[in-house]
């Protein structure tokens, strides 16, 4: 029996490690405490914003375990919105991301990783115009805690920079990339 009783506490002690303690977080989309926004140059002269309307997503995240971590989130691209209909025509049409074909652009993180100044580096997998690219998102922990409606929040900045050709999308003027800024504010499940 003691044996046994040994054994059995090893064990447990030996998992307990390996046990999440994450949280799994769900992006506030419905709320509208999220967004994916984008600037792009115009032929060099002034920049263009906008966003994608339309996304969802989730990750888990502990603040004791940070590398731990995981996202994905999906968006659609047909919502693409920079508050110019025509604009917004053009760059969903096959001139550009082709929205119609690639109506679902994708990122899975497969790494996270803790700077020395408290930022993260989320790397992982992000499709879009067909094509499946690793990038890294810049992020910044904003803060966590009870909200006025019994939940718990936890939100994060994140930017990159995307390179068009790398997508297979077409480069227009004097802009190669796009930069992109995410503001994710995720509900405790």
């Amino acid at each position: 029996m003691k044996k046994l009783l040994l054994v059995t506490t090893l064990a447990s002690t030996l998992l307990l490690p390996t046990l999440a303690n994450a949280a799994d977080y769900k992006i506030d989309t419905k709320g509208a405490h999220a967004s994916v926004n984008f600037k792009v140059s115009h032929l060099g002269y002034s920049f263009i914003q906008g966003r994608f309307n339309t996304f969802s997503g989730d990750f888990s995240f502990d603040a004791n375990d940070v590398e731990a971590s995981k996202v994905s989130v999906s968006i659609d691209t047909t919502s693409l919105d920079s508050n110019h209909a025509e604009r917004d025509k053009h760059i969903r049409s096959d001139d550009f991301i082709n929205a119609s074909k690639f109506s679902t652009s994708t990122f899975v993180s497969n790494k996270v990783v803790k700077n020395a100044d408290g930022s993260l580096a989320i790397s992982g997998d992000l499709t879009l115009h067909g094509v499946t690219k690793n990038i890294t998102l810049d992020t910044q922990f904003i803060g966590e805690g009870s909200d006025p409606w019994g939940g718990y929040r936890v939100g994060f900045e994140a930017t990159t920079r995307l390179e068009l050709k790398d997508f297979g999308i077409k480069v227009m003027g004097a802009s190669s990339y796009v930069d992109m800024n995410l503001q994710v504010e995720g509900i405790k499940q």
